[in-house]
């Protein structure tokens, strides 16, 4: 019997997708890739095939997940299987250098970026992208891990020279202009199935580390011990959202053969748009979603299960 399969390497983040699948009477299997073979020799089994795997999977002692992921996609795409979120989105997912080049293709405005492998060479770009305040972050990354904000190029040297200095695990380092938004908060528009469901907005005055996950989050961590702080959501969905850069994600999610998505921008306060960041192995907030009653995971099921029946019809 034909199943959906669930290529992955942490379960935390696809339980809430099991769950929806079992409430679906749906059939799958995962494939849990930190670490395996793959035998070019056999033909993979029949079912529609779905990648979640993570550019932070070596935050997790998963170092190698993706680079095996790409082998078992590739034998999946030789042999004709249906595959979401294939190559060509990992290729995306692994590589914020590959994510930026690939959206100013499609005419989206990223901000000004440049990757640099070395402390002097990090130094030339920042010295290069002349912007009165700009940010590291690694080229393969997760969750905004490896994200500093800097005023001068004397404090990126002594980041650079100290105990804390972050090496990528792809040694690209990218230097990027930082985008001062009026208030602190992102946005970032998920996509199932490469057509819009919702946008939530994330606040991020305590930082960059934005994941999110149930599992990512920081609880009461910054509340006052023996005070009651009426605390704002992290995580709230935009009820009726609408904006032109909608259409243009879709259409750039078409082309780079990327069915599920969350893709993050900012707005400066001219109230431009940045994007910034395309996460193929996107996570969506239960509480937000509570809030809003719109649920992200069962979307993906439903999408899932209803490309399992056409493919058992063909």
């Amino acid at each position: 019997m034909s199943k959906i399969y669930i290529l992955h390497e942490n379960n935390e983040w696809t339980a809430h997708l099991t769950k929806r699948l079992n409430e679906l009477e749906l059939p799958y299997e995962e494939w849990h890739l930190d670490e395996g073979l793959v035998d070019l020799t056999e033909t993979p089994p029949e079912g529609v095939f779905y990648s979640r795997m993570s550019a932070s999977s070596h935050t997790r002692g998963h170092r190698y997940a993706p680079e095996l992921t790409e082998s078992v996609l590739a034998w999946l795409e030789q042999h004709n299987r249906t595959v979401f979120n294939g190559s060509r989105a990992l290729r995306l997912e692994v590589s914020k250098v590959n994510q930026y080049t690939a959206l100013t293709k499609s005419g989206i405005r990223t901000p000004k970026t440049i990757a640099a492998i070395g402390k002097e060479n990090i130094l030339k770009a920042a010295e290069k992208i002349g912007a009165e305040s700009f940010i590291t972050k690694h080229n393969r990354a997760g969750k905004g891990l490896g994200v500093q904000l800097f005023q001068t190029i004397e404090g990126l040297k002594g980041y650079l020279e100290g105990p804390d200095f972050d090496e990528p695990v792809d040694g690209i380092t990218l230097i990027q202009e930082y985008i001062k938004a009026p208030e602190p908060f992102i946005t970032r528009c998920e996509f199932v199935g490469g057509k819009f469901v919702y946008a939530v907005q994330v606040d991020t005055s305590e930082g960059f580390e934005l994941c999110p996950a149930d599992a990512c989050q920081i609880g009461d961590l910054f509340c006052p011990v023996g005070e009651e702080v009426e605390e704002k959501p992290k995580f709230q969905i935009v009820q009726d959202f609408n904006d032109p850069i909608i259409e243009k994600y879709e259409a750039f999610l078409k082309e780079n053969q990327i069915t599920v998505a969350g893709i993050e921008f900012i707005r400066n306060e001219a109230g431009d748009i940045f994007t910034y960041d395309v996460n193929t192995n996107t996570n969506y907030n239960s509480d937000a979603e509570q809030a809003a009653g719109k649920y992200g995971m069962l979307e993906l099921a439903k999408f899932l299960g209803s490309k399992l029946k056409t493919e058992e019809l063909v």
